[in-house]
C-alpha cells in the first residue's frame, strides 16, 4: 500500500490556507545589494577569472590545485582533493567510506549527482544489531565488522576520473599517493578524535598497525605515514575499479571483515556501482537551488524549509522572530525526514509532494508567527503512506565546472576497523539505517520502514553538496555535522541570500532543531541572550551556552564548511573555509597567475 501524507500536514497540498492564515503569496526577493548592474550588464562574464578550491585541509587543496595546473578540470580536481582529504582526515573520511558528489558541466550546463553511498551488506540483517532484549545493540552498530556499509568512495573517483575528466586517474590521485607515503602532520583535532576513539581502534589488529606503528597514538606535531594506504591508491589508480573491489585489496578487505566476525561477500564487494541520479531543484527568492536527492534526506529538507521561508522577509524580523520561524520550518522538514524517506532504489519516497510549492504554502500556515509548536503535535506516529564527522569541499575550475562533495566514514574514524594489509578505514554507516525502527541513531535521529536495511540498499543520509545560482552570482556550499549538515547548509544559504561573502557565510553562527527531541540547539554566541529569552517565551526550549563559562567549557564544533562564489557581475571568485577549523584552506588561482612549475611536475609524477 502506498503512504499517505499525515492529515495533519495535507494542508501542504491545499495552496488557499496560504491566504486563509493571512500570510499572502512569498515575499519578492531584493535585489542583491552588492550590485546595481541590471540582468543584461551581469550576464557577460560566461566564465570565472581563475579557479577556486575550498577543504577541510591544505595539503587537499593544493593537490586539487596541482591536478588543475597539470591540465585537469573541476572533475579531476574533486578526485584529487577526495583522495587527499581520504589521507589526511581519516577522522572524517576515506576510501572505506562513500560520498555524493554534486557535478555542473560548463559546456552542456548539465547537473548530475553522483550517489557514491555504501550499501548494506547480504548478511546485515536486523536481527544481527539487536541484543538479548531485543534493543539495539549500539556496539555492534557502530564499531567494527557489522557496522560496516560496502565502501562507495573508490567506486566514485573511478567514475568521475573515467566519465568526466580530462587527465589519468593516475594523475589525479598522484598527490594523495605521495602524502600517504611521505607522511602529513598530525593536527590537534585528529590527536583528539583517536584519543576518544582509542578503546575501539585499538581492539583491531589492522587498526593498531597504522596508528600504533611507533608504538603510541597519534600525537600533533609528529608525522602520520599510511604505506599500505598509498599501496591501495596505487592500485587504484593502476586498475581502475577493480584495483580496489576485486584482486588484492578486495580479497584483504573481505578476510578483514571475516577475521573480527562480520561477513562480506566478495561477489557483493565487486559488484558495486555508484548511481548517478537528477538533483533536487527549486527558487527561492531569486536563486536556483540544485541540491542532493535520497537517500540523501537534504535536497527534501532544503526544498521545505526555503520554500516555508519564502513566506517572510527574513532580513526584516528581529533575530528572535526570525529564528523561531526559522526553527518551525526546521521542525517541519525534519518529521518528513523521519517517515517518508530512504533509498529511492527500494522505497517510493513522495519527492514531488514534498517540495512541491503548495505543499510548503500549506506547512507555512501551520506555523503561529509567536508561538512555539510542539513536536508531539506533528504526530509522531508512523501515519500509513499512501506514500565534525564528514567532510566537505568544493571546487569552480576556469571553465565554470564545478563540483561540490561531501564524504564520510560517518562517525569519528567510523568503524575503527582497518583491513589488515590495505590501510583502509571501514565505516560504520549501517547506524544510518532503522536498524531498530523509532530508535534514535548516534546523531538522535529515527526512522522507520523507508530506511529499514536491506541487501544492497543505501543507508539515508543528512549530506547535502549544494549549488546556488543567480543572475549575478554561483555559489558550492557544503558541510559535515551529521543530522546538523542539512540546517548549517540552510543558514549557508540563507547568508548568500541575505548578500554575504563566501568567508563571511562559511563563519555564520549556527542553530539546528530537528523535530525530535523537541528543542533548539546552538553553538555559543549564535542566538543573543536577549533573543534567547524571548523564544522561550514563544515555548521554545533552547539546548545552548548561557555565559561565558558555559561557552568556554563548549569545545564542540559545529561543521566545516567549506565553500567557493563566484560574482560574475564583479568577474570575481572567492572561497570560504570554516574558521571553527584551522587546518582548512581555501584558494583561488586566477588564470594571469604563473603556474607552479614544481607542482605541475609533481602531479604529472
Amino acid at each position: 500500500m502506498r503512504p499517505v501524507l499525515n492529515p495533519f500536514l495535507l494542508a501542504g497540498l491545499l495552496a488557499t490556507l496560504t491566504a486563509c492564515a493571512g500570510l499572502g503569496a512569498p515575499v519578492a526577493g531584493a535585489p542583491h545589494p552588492a550590485t546595481t548592474q541590471d540582468t543584461a550588464a551581469v550576464v557577460e562574464a560566461q566564465t570565472p577569472p581563475g579557479a577556486a578550491i575550498a577543504s577541510a585541509h591544505a595539503l587537499a587543496t593544493e593537490a586539487g590545485m596541482d591536478v588543475l595546473a597539470a591540465g585537469g578540470n573541476a572533475f579531476d580536481a574533486a578526485v584529487a582533493v577526495s583522495a587527499a582529504l581520504s589521507v589526511v582526515e581519516p577522522i572524517s573520511s576515506g576510501l572505506g567510506g562513500g560520498g555524493f558528489f554534486l557535478l555542473h558541466e560548463a559546456d552542456s550546463g548539465r547537473d548530475v549527482f553522483i550517489d557514491a553511498r555504501e550499501t548494506a551488506p547480504a548478511a546485515a540483517t536486523p536481527e544481527v544489531y539487536l541484543d538479548a532484549d531485543g534493543e539495539l545493540d549500539r556496539d555492534t552498530a557502530t564499531n567494527g565488522p557489522w557496522a560496516a556499509g560496502i565502501p562507495g568512495l573508490p567506486a566514485a573517483l573511478v567514475h568521475l576520473s573515467e566519465r568526466y575528466g580530462r587527465v589519468p586517474l593516475a594523475t589525479a590521485l598522484a598527490p594523495a599517493i605521495r602524502i600517504a607515503r611521505e607522511g602529513f602532520e598530525v593536527y590537534p583535532r585528529l590527536e583528539r578524535g583517536y584519543a576518544a576513539r582509542a578503546e575501539v581502534m585499538e581492539r583491531y589488529p589492522g587498526t593498531r598497525e597504522v596508528f600504533l606503528a611507533d608504538g603510541d597514538p597519534p600525537q600533533a606535531g609528529e608525522l602520520l605515514r599510511q604505506p599500505d594506504l598509498a599501496r591501495t591508491l596505487e592500485l587504484l589508480a593502476e586498475r581502475g575499479h577493480d584495483g580496489f573491489y576485486r584482486g588484492e585489496v578486495g580479497e584483504k578487505l573481505v578476510a578483514g571483515v571475516a577475521a573480527e566476525g562480520g561477513r562480506w561477500d566478495p561477489a557483493e564487494l565487486a559488484g558495486y556501482r555508484v548511481r548517478e541520479r537528477e538533483p533536487i531543484r527549486f527558487d527561492y527568492r531569486g536563486w536556483e537551488i540544485v541540491t542532493a536527492p535520497p537517500p540523501s534526506s537534504g535536497g527534501v529538507a532544503l526544498a521545505q524549509m526555503l520554500q516555508i521561508l519564502a513566506g517572510w522577509d527574513l532580513a526584516g524580523l528581529e533575530p528572535a522572530e526570525r529564528i523561531h520561524l526559522t526553527a518551525e520550518a526546521m521542525r517541519r522538514a525534519y518529521r518528513d525526514r523521519t517517515f517518508y524517506l530512504g533509498d529511492p532504489d527500494f522505497v517510493d519516497v513522495p519527492v514531488d509532494i514534498l517540495t512541491s510549492v503548495d505543499y510548503a504554502r500549506g506547512l507555512r500556515a501551520t506555523i503561529h508567527p509567536g508561538r512555539a509548536t510542539p513536536s508531539a503535535l506533528l504526530s509522531g506516529e508512523p501515519t500509513p503512506l499512501e506514500d565534525e564527522e564528514t567532510t566537505h569541499f568544493s571546487v569552480i575550475d576556469a571553465q565554470g565546472n564545478r563540483v561540490g562533495a561531501t564524504q564520510t566514514v560517518n562517525l569519528l574514524f567510523g568503524s575503527g576497523l582497518v583491513a589488515p594489509g590495505t590501510g583502509v578505514l571501514l565505516n560504520n554507516e549501517m547506524d544510518d539505517f532503522a536498524l531498530r525502527p523509532g530508535t534514535p541513531n548516534a546523531f538522535g535521529v529515527m526512522g522507520f520502514d523507508a530506511n529499514a536495511v536491506e541487501p544492497g540498499k543505501r543507508m539515508l543520509s543528512s549530506m547535502t553538496p549544494t549549488f546556488m545560482e543567480s543572475a549575478d552570482r554561483v555559489a558550492v556550499l557544503g558541510t559535515p555535522g551529521g543530522s546538523r549538515i542539512i540546517t548549517m547548509v540552510l543558514l549557508g544559504i540563507l547568508g548568500y541570500a541575505d548578500g554575504l561573502g563566501a568567508q563571511e557565510v562559511a563563519a555564520l553562527p549556527r542553530f539546528h532543531h530537528q523535530w525530535m527531541p523537541d528543542r533548539i540547539e546552538a553553538e555559543p554566541g549564535a542566538i543573543p541572550l536577549a533573543a534567547a529569552d524571548r523564544l522561550e517565551a514563544m515555548g521554545h526550549t533552547l539546548d545552548m551556552p548561557r555565559d561565558e563559562v558555559q561557552a568556554g567549557a563548549s569545545s564542540h564544533v559545529w561543521g566545516n564548511l567549506q565553500t567557493v562564489l563566484w560574482d560574475r557581475a564583479a568577474g570575481t571568485l572567492e572561497g570560504g573555509t570554516d574558521p571553527r577549523n584551522p587546518v582548512g584552506t581555501a584558494e583561488v588561482r586566477l588564470l594571469q597567475d604563473p603556474p607552479r612549475e614544481a607542482a605541475v611536475e609533481e602531479a604529472r609524477r
